[in-house]
């Protein structure tokens, strides 16, 4: 026993003097990730002791603490709600269309731009796919409005081919793919920043031997330069899948109409008007407790099931 002991002392003592030579070379990089660190402590670990208002009859007056507890009675209020089922199907629909859609657009952008070989030509089409991603959601959802009005240009240009002229936010039939279509517009190019730095780092030995065997561009990009960014891709899938329920709530609210909240209404939106406009922040609290665990589990089944497939997943 007193030999194991010593073992024991022995290793975290080598722990700790690793840990301190690690820190003596590193020390930058350690306070360059001090204010990350704090960010995220404080406005995404210390607000969590907030969830438990889920379970309780939260009054402001009274407290998180002295408010009465109720258990899981807002759980049930929303599972047993008639716009329940409505809600999460949206949230699906609209969350699946924009990842079937959304998530392959950056890597075959950054899979394009690797193939400009004019590096002014390859900036400019960067910074151009980049703009919108900066440019403010009330901006862009003015611009998708006043594009697909009646007298909009999208609008014009699809009554070339037959259309008729309408407003396209008031059908719902449109809603997902007008959303859809805009968040790819939006995220493309700033999306595609992780792809085309994974690109890079591929070693370019590699193109070489290809040519060598006779292999084109086309065969180059199928065996060399997928292969090359597919660790990136699966990670950022996993992270996307983690996400499946975070429709925000933002871009919706600032699109949807009476007309279009059969299709349009989603988690986040539902949280949202319960919490903020009907001041029921205990029942809001327990929807979105619930969204969090629906993606946790989407999250940790995605990386169980690409671990067994690939050596690459989140851990």
């Amino acid at each position: 026993m007193t030999s194991l002991k010593k073992r024991e002392n022995e290793y975290q003592t080598s722990i700790l003097k690793t840990m301190e030579k690690d820190f003596t070379r590193n020390r930058s990089l350690y306070l360059m990730f001090l204010p990350v660190l704090a960010f995220y402590i404080i406005f995404h670990y210390v607000p969590m002791y907030g969830a438990i208002i889920a379970f309780k009859n939260f009054k402001p007056h009274l407290g998180i603490f002295g408010s009465s507890f109720v258990g899981l009675k807002h759980f049930q209020a929303f599972f047993s709600s008639a716009s329940f089922f409505q809600i999460l199907w949206n949230t699906f629909r609209i969350s699946f269309a924009t990842l079937v859609f959304s998530f392959p657009a950056p890597i075959i952008l950054a899979l394009l731009i690797n193939e400009i070989r004019s590096v002014k030509y390859a900036k400019l089409i960067q910074n151009i796919t980049y703009m919108p991603h900066f440019i403010s959601l009330v901006v862009v959802c003015g611009i998708i409005r006043n594009f697909t009005s009646d007298t909009g240009i999208i609008t014009y240009a699809l009554s070339i081919f037959g259309f008729e002229p309408k407003s396209l936010l008031n059908y719902p039939q449109y809603f997902t793919t007008i959303y859809v279509a805009s968040e790819i517009w939006q995220t493309v190019g700033w999306g595609s920043i992780v792809y085309l730095a994974a690109l890079t780092g591929i070693d370019s030995q590699l193109y070489e031997a290809a040519m060598i065997d006779g292999a084109g561009k086309w065969k180059q990009t199928i065996h060399v330069t997928i292969p090359g960014i597919v660790p990136t891709i699966i990670i950022m899938l996993i992270l996307r899948i983690g996400k499946m329920l975070n429709v925000g709530y933002e871009k919706i609210i600032l699109l949807y109409n009476p007309s279009t909240m059969s299709v349009a209404d989603v988690i986040s939106t539902y949280t949202y008007r319960k919490g903020l406009i009907d001041l029921n922040w205990s029942f809001s609290s327990a929807v979105g407790l619930f969204n969090s665990v629906i993606n946790l589990i989407f999250l940790i089944t995605t990386n169980t099931i690409v671990k067994k497939f690939n050596e690459t997943s989140l851990w």
